[in-house]
Formats: structure tokens, sequence, C-alpha cells
């Protein structure tokens, strides 16, 4: 274990102890303009069809959960460096048995928000083989115009909390003005924390963080 100063570190960690993890490679490295995209839910330079994206927004969730941080350093040609830092313990780990959750049969329709169109795809994909109707929209303008039209049929909107256009804050708004009676599924690949929780404390009827399953989803009771 080590023990890490939070003055001394751009993520902010609380003072106590950490246990390290580092993990190294000697390949060709990352720049930087994709060194500041690498933790967002399927950003991949990889061909269509050839990566999801989800490996390191999954470990970035992972960590975050736990009340951990990374750093990232990478050199063009000399490889990346990631330092992984979840807080120690002295408690004796407990043995926790766990069984498969029961999923129940989707039944309405569903608008999900998403700007990237492998999130959408995928979505699409899975709601639907759980029973769902779906519609979809790639842009805060196109959420809220989808929504006004079809108000009456959709019973969950699934929202992307950062997009280009408008962001999931006021798209929650807009949607809320048109029917007050919403349900609003928040969905963001970060942690609840931030704007997040500004927009919950407005009246969203929950979080979801991407990437996620439909186990997940249905735990929602929505």
């Amino acid at each position: 274990m080590i023990h890490q100063d939070p003055g001394q570190n751009v993520h902010g960690p609380n003072s106590g102890s950490y246990v390290h993890l580092q993990v190294r490679d000697n390949g060709i490295g990352i720049d930087e303009k994709n060194l500041e995209r690498i933790f967002d839910p399927f950003f991949t330079t990889k061909a269509m069809g050839r990566g999801t994206g989800l490996g390191l927004a999954s470990v970035y969730g992972i960590v975050k959960a736990h009340a951990g941080f990374i750093d990232v350093e990478s050199k063009i040609d000399q490889g990346t460096t990631f330092n992984l830092y979840l807080p120690g313990t002295d408690k004796e780990p407990r043995r926790q048995e766990t069984s498969e959750p029961e999923v129940i049969a989707g039944q309405g329709k569903v608008m999900l928000v998403d700007d990237e169109a492998i999130a959408v795809e995928v979505g699409i994909e899975m709601l639907e083989k759980a029973g769902f109707s779906v519609v979809s929209a790639m842009s805060g303008k196109g959420a809220i115009e989808l929504y006004r039209d079809q108000r009456s049929e959709i019973d969950l909107v699934i929202l992307d909390m950062i997009m280009p256009d408008i962001g999931g804050g006021d798209v929650f708004d807009e949607i809320k003005a048109i029917n007050p009676q919403a349900k609003v599924l928040l969905s963001s690949g970060y942690s609840i924390d931030g704007k997040a929780t500004e927009i919950l404390q407005r009246g969203c009827n929950g979080f979801i963080q991407k990437p996620f399953g439909l186990d997940q989803l249905m735990k929602k009771n929505l």
C-alpha cells in the first residue's frame, strides 16, 4: 500500500492508504488528442466492428465506484503507463453469496437519446430483445422534437447527459415542460456527481452509468 497526499494529484483523492496497480506497455503510445477521450464510453480508434470502446470506460467506472482514481502517462513510440489507486483497508474480506437477478420482460416504448451511434445501436438491440418498443434520437434538439411528437406513446426516456448541441440537463427541462409526468433515466459514462446530481435534484427519476446491461436497467423499476 502507499500513502497518497491529495494535494499532490490533480484527481484530488482523499488522504489515506491506497493499493497501487500499474499496467505498462512499450507500444506505439497514445497521442494527446485521443488521450483526452480514452475513458469515454464507446470511444475507439479501431475500425467499425473491431472494438466497442467499452473496456476503459468500464475500468474507469469500476475504479470511481470504489472511490479510487487513475493516472495515465503516454509517449508516442515509447508506450503507455496506467496507474490505478484503490483505497486500502485492514478489514477481513467477507464471502458474499450472489444469485442471478430475475429479468422481467419489458413493456412499453422507450426513447433512447445518445449522440454515439454505437451506443444507440447496442441500446436498441438490447431493449428490443427485452420486449420494449424503441425510438431514438442522436441530439438534444432531435430528442425534444421526437418527444413532443410522441409524448403520449413514450413510457421512459433514457437520456445521455453530455451531447454536443443541447446538454442533457436542458433536454430534461424541456421534456418536463412538455410533460411534467415524464419518466426520465439519466445516463452517463461518469460517476453520479456534479451536473448529474443537479439534474436528479430537479426531479429526474434515476441515474444509470454507461455501459449498462439489461439487468441493471430492469432493476431501476421505473
